[in-house]
């Protein structure tokens, strides 16, 4: 019985020296809070790895073809989201896709007042889930990330997305991308 008052005495003074030094200030200097929390935080976007596979983005960024897509999706914000694991299927349109859009298109929708536009188009160039051309058959229907559906064209080896020719097939550490002569327009809404 003593035995355990002794052992009882012991934890509890070991018990309040613990306490105690838990309310004393460390010497060292302490970042204040509002410079922590001032530094933006990097996305997935930013993690730097030069040996997996690149993804979608990445590949878009090295594209001497897709500097206009790549404006795009800066200006919309969404570089973080297609460097996210995915899986996306991603129709990209070249930089002269772009072009033989109306004059002054592509600038309007950089801006940030075109934000929810340029959002929209970009939204209907993707598919989340990976659609390899086996998958694909002529007609098949894919809802697109905006909600609006693309029709997939397969006839005479020819490979099409709403009529624009898919010129190249790129796999991606998340995901692929069709290459596509032509931007894709969401239908108008009703």
């Amino acid at each position: 019985m003593k035995r355990n008052i002794i052992i009882t005495s012991i934890l509890a003074v070991a018990l309040l020296f613990s306490l105690g030094s838990c309310n004393q200030k460390s010497s060292e200097p302490q970042e204040s809070a509002a410079v922590t929390q001032s530094a933006p935080e990097a996305g997935q976007s930013e993690v730097k790895d030069d040996q997996s596979q690149k993804d979608i983005v990445k590949i878009a960024e090295g594209s001497k073809d897709h500097s206009t897509l790549v404006a795009a999706l800066k200006a919309a914000e969404y570089v973080d989201v297609l460097s996210n694991p995915g899986p996306f299927t991603v129709f990209a349109p070249t930089n002269a896709a772009f072009d033989k859009l109306p004059a002054g298109t592509v600038d309007g929708l950089l801006k940030p007042e075109a934000k929810k536009a340029l959002r929209n188009i970009l939204e209907y160039h993707v598919f989340v889930g990976v659609m390899k051309q086996e998958y694909l058959h002529d007609g098949q229907v894919l809802n697109q990330v905006n909600g609006d559906n693309v029709t997939v064209g397969l006839k005479d080896g020819k490979f099409t997305v709403n009529g624009a020719n898919v010129l190249a097939t790129i796999p991606a550490s998340n995901g692929i991308i069709y290459v596509i002569d032509a931007v894709l327009l969401p239908p108008a809404k009703k």
